[in-house]
């Protein structure tokens, strides 16, 4: 356990950053299966708007430092490929 009050602070504040990043990450994920959802529901349009919903939210999380830029762009992409292709 942490002893000195700076240490203890450091310990509240990454918790708290914790906790945060982890609601981010889930928001993530909830609009990339909203795509994925709109895809296998065979609603293009939907599928498209939720597309373009969640392209903004990805890119946050990358200037956030909470994924890679790799692997947002390669989310990005496939989504994209797979909208297309209905």
């Amino acid at each position: 356990m942490a002893n000195s009050a700076q240490a203890r602070k450091r310990a509240r504040q990454a918790e708290t950053r914790r906790q945060h990043n982890a609601g981010m990450r889930s928001m993530f994920r909830t609009y990339v299966k909203k795509v994925v959802y709109a895809v296998e529901a065979g609603e293009k349009a939907q599928a498209e708007d939720a597309y373009k919903a969640a392209v903004p939210v990805i890119d946050g999380m990358v200037s956030k430092g909470l994924i890679h830029k790799n692997k947002a762009a390669r989310h990005k992409s496939r989504l994209n490929a797979t909208v297309r292709a209905m």
